[in-house]
């Protein structure tokens, strides 16, 4: 993913994605930080579709992977449909055939980025509207969806469903999702996950990277289960200290299962 303002020094980042082996370019217009916004990055970029259409048409002019537009409804006091059509009129014409809409409005000032993702309402109806008008554009949903039969009847309107805040905090969600949409032959259990994960964790710990960096991200591995408190609880307290290595995650693991 992608973030700037800037077409030529855009082009270039996608080059290098390219040569790093990437299956797809995303250009993020979706943020909505006061940071990125004084410097033309992110959600801002909806009020210059033009400017968003040649960054798209330059990417795809430095490589040949795909291209995508991850964007929000709208920002700030914009008109609504017109508004996110209009948008998706003028960027498509760039060259880019698939949109990840998060179905809330950006408010550029005066919330946070996580009141962004939280306060503004959804409006999943402005995205319906949007693919029903628009069938030949790929429409992929975000935002709140957090259960199998959430995303199986916004399947029945869109091309796809992201899912992010829940996948976040509840990882182990991404199997329920392989299990009920692509049929996968196994699922792992969360322990063997762990397990998996271990030779991964030692090795960029010999390299110097903060255990806690990792393990924050797995936090929410047991969501749900008997122990899960526990586990949280002893990486939090202990992942962060100095020294600390994959020992952390079999003390916290055996909290929850005493053989792994």
């Amino acid at each position: 993913q992608l973030g700037g303002g800037n077409p030529a020094a855009l082009a270039e980042c996608a080059r290098i994605g390219a040569e790093f082996g990437y299956d797809e370019i995303n250009l993020n217009i979706g943020c909505p930080s006061n940071r990125v916004a004084n410097a033309r990055f992110g959600a801002c970029l909806m009020a210059e579709p033009e400017l968003v259409a040649n960054c798209v048409a330059e990417i795809r002019a430095a490589c040949d992977l795909p291209v995508t537009v991850k964007t929000r409804v709208g920002i700030d006091d914009s008109k609504d449909y017109e508004f996110l059509d209009h948008f998706v009129e003028i960027v498509s014409e760039g060259g880019c055939k698939s949109f990840i809409i998060h179905a809330r409005k950006a408010w550029l000032q005066g919330l946070s980025p996580k009141q962004n993702r939280e306060i503004p309402p959804l409006r999943y109806e402005l995205v319906h509207r949007l693919k029903r008008n628009r069938p030949t554009i790929e429409m992929i949903i975000n935002g709140g969806f957090r259960s199998l039969d959430a995303i199986s009847e916004q399947l029945k309107i869109v091309d796809g469903v992201m899912v992010g805040r829940e996948v976040y905090e509840n990882p182990y969600f991404l199997t329920s999702i392989e299990q009920h949409h692509f049929a996968p032959a196994f699922a792992l259990t969360r322990q063997e996950v762990l397990e998996h994960m271990l030779p991964y964790i030692e090795r960029q710990c010999a390299d110097g990277i903060p255990l806690h960096r990792i393990t924050r991200h797995i936090l929410g591995l047991f969501q749900g289960k008997s122990g899960a408190r526990s586990w949280r609880r002893h990486l939090s307290q202990n992942a962060h200290l100095p020294g600390a290595s994959s020992e952390i995650l079999h003390e916290a693991a055996r909290k929850i299962a005493p053989n792994l």
